[in-house]
C-alpha cells in the first residue's frame, strides 16, 4: 500500500512540476510537499462538539509546488478541474499594513487564509503550483489537505517553530475565516499529524493525541464515492453546529462532551425533538467512538464493525446528514460476507462511505456494490498514510508527452 502511495504522489509532483515549468518560463520548482486527505472510521460531527473522533490519513493527498520571488508577489495555480475559474492568482505577500482578505475564486481562500494566519514572518512573495487527488466535496477533507500543504510549503520558506498542534490549529482558523466554514478540528490534526499504520484517536477537549496500529494484513479499509456532491457552507453544518450548542446550554454543560444519556433524558421537556435528537446522536456518537478504540486495540473488528453501523444509522436517524445514496452504499456493503462494518463518513449529505472488511473480501465487496449501487461509485482502497511532509523533487521524472 506504501508503495502505491509513493506512485500516486510521483504522478501528482510530476504534474504539478510539468505545470510549474510551463506557467514559470521554464523553471524548475525549488521546493515540494505534500498533505493527505482523511477518512473519518467513526466519530462523525463530535470533533465541534469536544469530543473523540478516529480518522486516518489517506494514500491520497495533496502536493505544493514552488520557489521563492524576489519582488514579494505570490502566484498561485490549481490544477484542479473542478475549481472555479481563475486556476491562477496573483497577489502581494501579506504584511502589518496590508492582510489578505477572502475573495474570488472560492478555491483560492483556502490558501490565502493560511498565508495571513501563518505564525512566522516576514514570508517572501513564491510562484506555485498545487495538485490533488482527493475528490472536492467526497468527505475526505479535500480542503485541510490543501490547507496543510499550503502551511508545509510556507515551513519550507521560512520556518516557524515546529509546533504541531499550533500548525492544525492555525489552518483550522484559515478555513473558519477565509472559506467561512465552522470546522471541527479534526482534519487538520490528521492532515499534520498522520502516521503510516495507524489511525489517529483525537480528543477534541484537550487536543490529545493517540496513535492506534492499524497494520493487521487481512483488513483493509474501502472507501466508496457516491459521487453525489455536498457543500458544506450551506445553512446544513453551521444549523448543526447551533443546534448542539443549544442542547449543550439547556443541560447546563459547555459541550456535548460533557452530557451523558442521562443528563439528556433528565431535560428532555427543554428540548426541541430535533435538538434532543441532535444531542442524542452527538453523545451517543462519543461514546461510540471510546467502544471503537477498545475494540480495536483487541483487533474485535466483529465489534468495530457494529459501532460503525450504529453510528451510521444515528447520522441518518437522528442527524439526519445522510442520504438515499450513502443509505444504499451502505446497505449493499453490508450484503456482503466478509464486511465488518460500513458508514457514511465526513460531513454528509453526499460524498463517501468507509467499509471495514476482510483483505479476501474486497473484490467481491467492491463488484456487489457496484451492482447495487443505482448511481456510478467511485471506489478506494486504502490503509492509514502519514502525515504531511517536504518532498524530495530529485528522481521526478516529467509526465510523458
Amino acid at each position: 500500500m506504501a508503495g502505491r502511495r509513493e506512485a500516486d504522489l510521483g504522478s501528482l509532483l510530476a504534474q504539478a512540476r510539468e505545470t510549474y515549468r510551463g506557467a514559470f518560463a521554464g523553471a524548475d520548482p525549488e521546493i515540494a510537499v505534500s498533505a493527505p486527505g482523511r477518512v473519518n472510521l467513526i466519530g462523525e460531527h463530535t470533533d465541534y462538539n469536544q469530543g473523540f473522533v478516529l480518522p486516518m490519513a489517506l494514500q491520497l493527498g495533496t502536493v505544493m509546488v514552488g520557489s521563492p520571488r524576489r519582488d514579494g508577489t505570490i502566484a498561485i495555480i490549481t490544477t484542479a478541474e473542478e475549481a472555479e475559474e481563475p486556476k491562477r492568482v496573483q497577489f502581494p505577500a501579506p504584511t502589518e499594513g496590508n492582510t489578505l482578505r477572502p475573495g474570488e475564486p472560492h478555491w483560492a481562500n483556502y490558501v490565502k487564509g493560511v498565508i495571513q494566519h501563518y505564525r512566522a514572518g516576514p514570508l517572501p512573495g513564491f510562484n506555485a503550483v498545487i495538485a490533488s487527488n482527493v475528490p472536492l466535496g467526497g468527505g475526505l477533507s479535500s480542503s485541510a489537505s490543501l490547507e496543510v500543504a499550503t502551511y508545509t510549503f510556507l515551513q519550507q520558506l521560512c520556518p516557524d517553530d515546529g509546533d504541531l498542534v499550533a500548525k492544525a490549529l492555525a489552518c483550522q482558523k484559515a478555513e473558519h475565516t477565509f472559506a467561512g466554514m465552522p470546522c471541527g478540528i479534526m482534519d487538520q490534526f490528521i492532515s499534520v499529524m498522520g502516521k503510516e499504520g495507524h489511525a489517529l484517536l483525537i480528543d477534541c477537549r484537550s487536543l490529545e493525541t493517540f496513535l492506534l496500529p492499524l497494520t493487521d494484513p487481512s483488513l483493509v479499509v474501502l472507501i466508496t464515492n457516491s459521487n453525489v456532491r455536498h457543500a458544506l457552507t450551506g445553512s446544513e453544518y453551521p444549523t448543526r453546529r447551533r443546534q448542539c450548542e443549544e442542547a449543550a446550554k439547556a443541560l447546563g454543560k459547555a459541550t456535548l462532551r460533557e452530557a451523558c444519556m442521562a443528563d439528556l433524558e433528565a431535560a428532555r421537556t427543554l428540548l426541541s425533538e430535533v435538538v434532543y435528537r441532535r444531542a442524542r446522536h452527538v453523545i451517543g456518537e462519543i461514546e461510540r467512538t471510546s467502544r471503537a478504540v477498545q475494540a480495536l486495540q483487541a483487533k474485535d473488528y466483529r465489534t468495530f464493525g457494529r459501532l460503525m453501523v450504529e453510528s451510521h444509522n444515528s447520522l441518518r436517524d437522528d442527524y439526519e446528514v445522510s442520504c438515499p445514496e450513502l443509505d444504499e452504499l451502505v446497505a449493499a456493503a453490508l450484503e456482503v460476507s466478509g464486511v465488518y462494518g460500513s458508514r457514511m463518513t465526513g460531513g454528509g449529505f453526499g460524498g463517501c462511505t468507509v467499509t471495514l472488511l476482510e483483505t479476501g473480501a474486497a473484490e467481491e465487496a467492491l463488484q456487489h456494490i457496484k451492482e447495487k449501487y443505482k448511481g456510478t461509485a467511485t471506489f478506494y482502497f486504502t490503509m492509514p498514510s502519514d502525515g504531511a511532509k517536504a518532498q524530495p523533487l530529485q528522481g521526478v521524472t516529467s509526465l510523458p508527452a
